[in-house]
């Protein structure tokens, strides 16, 4: 356990741990420390056995806002209280049942990213997702309600917090980079009721909340995703692909969105896949991490293609590398748009293209089960034993791979046979 003098010099001199989190314990008061998480925040602590024995910590304040002096002064009066049979992490917990929902979404946060708050299948919540909560929190959650203390809020309240959402009453200009406006709107509203649902319901399991105040509240109904491409729409599609390349549209970009259709893959999937990941002989790629989970994927011999005619790039171990530095190509949904422009279809995303590998499937005659399984789907009613790379399951990927394949070199064809004719 490392110790040191604790003052300013030796605490602006800590680094950010790569993972988890690194505490420096004072080698003088017996129980005071600093703590310091990857995202670089430091926090002082006293850590101490209450009456019953059991191991306690409490946060001090942040080093900025508490000097050394205060901090250390501080300690001294709350180990003294601990001396006396006090508990003042119990003292704590009291106090956080008046948080705001403001600060309980700031608690949240920051267990979250320390990996203290488990999500699906019990592991640490992803980083991407958690900049997804702070986005709804920051947007549309704090502006509404953050001011309401947490333990008295009701179904009413988050209802409310929804429709608001909904009606497009917290819409603002986004910052960030991302451009734009946030609008809002149904799928927001209920993401954001998702969102602080869950953010409640950790905190009962924490022992910050007595009892979840608004569980049962009821989240608004989503307009169910039916766009697929057709037939005819692929052919275009494959007929664009060709024409974009010849007018300089990026051939990454353009490989990325021929990837997706062959493969079913979710946009992440398919833009950040790394070289390694990937078995042409066995015919799978290995994600260790899916929106899912890990994962083994059947992937086609039409769309192994694609992954073996891109280029390598000393040092950077994506398939589709970006222009510049060492991390993959990002702006799939940009191009696909520059595509489907060029194509005179609409209303096309990356998740379309997955929905349409699907539907393809299914006109092949392939099973729910089996659909499920191509796309990575988390099983429900199976064993996920059941649910994996075998042959029959190559079988259908590639059968399914073929077709789109071969709708899309129809596509090409066809302005193959336009240039002729001019």
């Amino acid at each position: 356990m490392p110790t040191a003098k604790l003052n300013k010099r030796t605490i602006d001199a800590l680094k950010p741990p790569a993972e988890k989190q690194f505490v420096l314990w004072d080698n003088e008061i017996r129980g005071f420390g600093i703590r310091v998480l990857p995202s670089g925040l430091k926090t002082f602590i006293i850590q101490y056995r209450n009456a019953e024995g059991i191991k306690r910590r409490v946060n001090l304040g942040r080093f900025g806002v508490l000097t050394v002096d205060q901090a250390r002064d501080l300690a001294k009066i709350k180990l003294g209280a601990v001396a006396s049979g006090e508990d003042p992490a119990e003292e704590a917990r009291r106090a956080r049942n008046e948080m705001n929902v403001s600060e309980l979404c700031e608690w949240y946060l920051t267990e979250a990213r320390a990996g203290r708050i488990l999500g699906r299948r019990n592991r640490p919540i992803k980083e991407s997702s958690l900049a997804m909560d702070e986005s709804r929190i920051r947007t549309h959650i704090n502006p509404l309600i953050g001011k309401r203390i947490a333990r008295y809020l009701t179904i009413a309240d988050v209802e409310a917090m929804q429709d608001d959402v909904a009606k497009g009453k917290t819409g603002k200009p986004r910052t960030g980079g991302r451009g734009g406006k946030a609008t809002g709107g149904r799928g927001v509203a209920a993401r954001c009721l998702t969102t602080i649902q869950a953010i409640l319901g950790h905190a009962k399991h924490k022992g910050l909340l007595v009892e979840h105040p608004t569980k049962g509240a009821k989240k608004l109904a989503g307009n169910k995703r039916t766009r697929r491409l057709s037939v005819a729409e692929i052919e275009t599609m494959g007929k664009a692909m060709v024409y974009a390349e010849q007018q300089g549209i990026s051939p990454t970009g353009i490989a990325v969105i021929r990837l997706l259709l062959l493969t079913g893959y979710r946009r992440e999937e398919g833009q950040a896949m790394q070289r390694e990941w990937v078995n042409p002989m066995g015919g799978f790629v290995a994600f260790p991490d899916t929106k899912t989970g890990e994962q083994v994927r059947a992937i086609g011999p039409e769309a192994i293609k694609v992954i073996v005619a891109q280029p390598k790039i000393a040092g950077n171990p994506y398939v589709f590398a970006a222009t510049t530095g060492d991390g993959p190509f990002t702006a799939v949904s940009a191009c696909l748009q520059r595509v489907c422009g060029f194509a005179g279809i609409t209303g096309v995303t990356p998740h379309v293209l997955r929905h349409t590998f699907a539907s393809i499937a299914a006109e092949l005659g392939f099973s729910e089960l089996t659909i499920r399984a191509m796309l990575g789907h988390a099983s429900q009613n199976v064993t996920q034993d059941y649910i994996h790379v075998d042959e029959a399951l190559k079988l259908a990927v590639r059968r399914t791979s073929d077709e789109i394949a071969k709708l899309l070199a129809q596509g090409a064809a066809k302005l193959d046979r336009l240039r002729l004719v001019a």
